[in-house]
């Protein structure tokens, strides 16, 4: 790379992080490892929560299922707080609830508490996930995309280091500590948001400062535009395959491809890793190329992928084919930063987080029909057909209108 290159490329650097914004993307990123991270770690405790709890695939899909469809209720309560009290106030109050109820994780004694905190828990970072989009989109109005993409990446170095680490604690003392350790982890990422993000990012103005029906009208009239009935029906397709496909691809591994537990726990890891290059790269696709263009190659590895893995034989072959399928892990960054910027700015976190609320609950489903599958011995078939979920978002891809042109 030439020097004036080398020049430009720091001068867009200090641009992108200037006037305080490098501060609220880094406070944003860390609460977003965590809260990623520490729900990902779930699948890898999944078979020592199996053995203490006595649980079957199904019923611990059940428990995936319950972390994932509270996460899932709780998109437009944080969209509507959002809008209502400001971005900065929500991510610090999401913080604070994750710490608390990780903790009642790790000290329960029973299946029935751990369930029951498990789902206070998914709730409880749920008001993080509007909230940090719409701080990003309001920080990096041009740069929505490349912003999205750093912080996703942030979190899938959560997911990387979060699992591997409480599998390791697990497997060297118990289960519980990992997630014990979480809730000081918390607790200081939640005085880091205090500190360095506003406690609004948006407007005063919001759609929501009061409930009428001429709001309710106002919002209704956004969702049904074609653009967003379109991406919404993507997100739904692929959340479902990657809620399943995170939620027992460590299980998976042990089970069918008879890899110890060590190793899954490495190659879910590395799944991840992978998605630290992935995301911040199909966030740039986006930002240059638009949806379009961008989602359909990125999905089409996705399905070649997902009907390779059940013939993979082999540590090597399984390593190859866990690197392709963290393609997965990018489509976010294209159809996220899409979806934002499809609403109107005064209801932007309404919006979303509807929308969230709507795609989380249906794909929060697909663990505990996956692991209805899979107990019955249809494991590798279980793939077939979430291949065939992500072939049909490819084809939906198509109606997506740019959003310059609407």
């Amino acid at each position: 790379m030439s020097e004036p290159e080398t020049t430009n490329r720091r001068s867009n650097l200090r641009a992108f992080l200037a006037d305080g914004r490098g501060g609220v993307l880094g406070a944003v990123a860390a609460g977003w490892f965590l809260s990623i991270g520490v729900r990902l770690a779930y699948p890898v405790l999944l078979p020592y929560l199996r053995r203490d709890f006595g649980l079957d695939l199904t019923t611990a899909g059940f428990l995936l299922t319950a972390l994932w469809l509270c996460y899932a209720l709780g998109q437009l309560p944080g969209g509507l707080l959002a809008d209502r009290f400001g971005e900065g106030n929500v991510l610090v109050a999401s913080t604070v609830i994750s710490a608390v109820t990780v903790g009642l994780v790790a000290i329960a004694g029973s299946a029935p508490v751990v369930y029951v905190a498990t789902a206070a828990f998914g709730f409880g970072t749920a008001l993080y996930g509007v909230a940090r989009f719409t701080t990003l989109s309001d920080t990096y109005p041009d740069n929505d995309g490349t912003a999205i993409g750093v912080t996703m990446a942030a979190g899938q170095a959560g997911n990387t280091l979060l699992p591997l680490a409480a599998g390791a604690i697990a497997s060297a003392f118990a289960w519980q500590y990992g997630f014990g350790l979480a809730v000081p982890a918390f607790a200081v990422v939640a005085v880091g948001l205090r500190l360095v993000v506003p406690a609004r990012t948006s407007s005063a103005g919001s759609a929501v400062d009061s409930v009428s029906l001429e709001t309710v009208r106002y919002v209704g009239s956004e969702l049904h535009r074609p653009e967003i009935v379109t991406v919404t029906a993507i997100q739904i397709l692929t959340y479902c395959v990657w809620q399943a496909f995170t939620g027992f691809y460590p299980t998976y591994l042990i089970q069918i491809k008879d890899v110890s537990e060590g190793i899954a726990t490495g190659l879910f890891s590395a799944f991840f890793a992978t998605g630290i290059v992935v995301q911040p790269l199909t966030g740039r696709l986006y930002d240059r190329f638009g949806i379009r263009k961008s989602l359909p190659p990125v999905l089409g590895i996705v399905v070649l992928s997902l009907i390779a893995l059940p013939y993979l034989e082999g540590f090597w072959p399984i390593v190859v084919g866990t690197v392709f399928l963290s393609s997965i892990l990018g489509y976010g960054t294209i159809t996220l930063p899409y979806m934002t910027s499809a609403f109107p700015a005064d209801m932007q976190g309404t919006g979303l987080g509807f929308l969230r609320t709507v795609y989380m609950t249906i794909g929060a489903m697909s663990p505990v029909l996956f692991g209805a599958l899979a107990d019955r011995g249809y494991f590798d078939e279980a793939y077939f057909m979430l291949a065939g979920f992500v072939a049909v978002a490819v084809v939906l891809t198509w109606w997506l209108p740019p959003l310059d042109e609407q």
